[in-house]
């Protein structure tokens, strides 16, 4: 028996220092209750909270559900302040790819890999784009200007960095607000300069495919005939998605339609100096999260 009890003990450590590959653990109201009635105690029920990631409601009535369930005013005390103070200690709070989107994550662009051997999610480094090429000078030139001429934003290099074999892949848009003041914990957050920091929703993107040249990949984002310079990109252009909020901050942002291989990205802020179009005294820019669809 002593042998039997020794060798559960070793499973139940092995079993306490698995990898950080097992998906990390999100604490609710409900678990919370079930930690108190099963009688750890107070302090160790809030060194639990304190040290976990967490998704609590937190209104009147469930402050008062909680208490009528048992929870202790300190246990409580201790769930508003991870929930709204950002006490949790940015390691425990912040998971760079764990698959589950009520986890708190830095801002920014993740595609969930759900088709790899283990499910993560990997964020998109944007690339900018500070460098416009034209396109159909000759025939904007030969016919007075009566044909367009186009503007295109270009990104150096032919594929992502970032790929999957899936046709209608899944995002998840990480914006300031799911933070709930973590960020001041040392996650550094992707929408803190420039105009990006109005972003709220992913509705402010564009789904774009780009062309792919020699050493380049490009995409429209302006023209310019006799009737007037357009800048942006085109509606035709766009790629449909649609997107929903699984809480404050974090959007799901999926496909409309299923994708064909090749080079896309969510582009943000196209702009240029004064002057019409893409012209003027600056060079068109671009902020683009790129990714690939390239089938196995």
């Amino acid at each position: 028996m002593k042998s039997w009890s020794r060798l559960a003990a070793v499973a139940l450590m092995g079993a306490c220092t698995l990898p950080g590959g097992v998906r990390a653990e999100t604490l609710t109201n409900d678990m919370v209750v079930a930690l108190v009635q099963a009688g750890l105690g107070d302090e160790a029920v809030i060194a639990k909270v304190r040290a976990s990631a967490a998704h609590y409601a937190l209104s009147t009535d469930d402050l008062i559900s909680l208490k009528k369930r048992g929870v202790p005013g300190t246990v409580i005390a201790a769930m508003i302040d991870a929930g709204t103070s950002g006490s949790v200690s940015a390691k425990a709070a912040f998971s760079a790819d764990s698959p589950d989107p009520l986890v708190p994550h830095p801002s920014g662009i993740y595609m969930l890999m759900d088709g790899a051997p283990q499910v993560r999610m990997a964020r998109i480094d944007p690339t900018t784009s500070n460098q416009s090429k034209t396109g159909g000078i000759l025939g904007y030139a030969f016919t007075g200007g009566i044909a367009s001429l186009s503007i295109k934003a270009v990104i150096p290099n032919t594929s992502a960095r970032t790929r999957t074999p899936k046709s209608r892949p899944t995002f998840y848009f990480y914006f300031d607000e799911s933070s709930r003041g973590l960020s001041q914990s040392g996650a550094p957050s992707l929408w803190l300069s420039g105009p990006a920091t109005a972003i709220t929703s992913p509705n402010e993107f564009t789904l774009i495919r780009f062309d792919v040249k020699k050493d380049r990949r490009e995409t429209r984002v302006g023209s310019m005939n006799l009737a007037g310079a357009k800048s942006g990109v085109m509606d035709k252009d766009r790629i449909a998605f649609d997107y929903e909020q699984i809480t404050p901050g974090v959007f799901k942002v999926t496909p409309a339609g299923e994708l064909a291989a090749g080079e896309y990205g969510f582009l943000y802020s196209v702009s240029a100096g004064a002057g019409p179009g893409m012209w003027g005294s600056g060079t068109g820019s671009a902020r683009i999260f790129d990714f690939a669809i390239q089938p196995e």
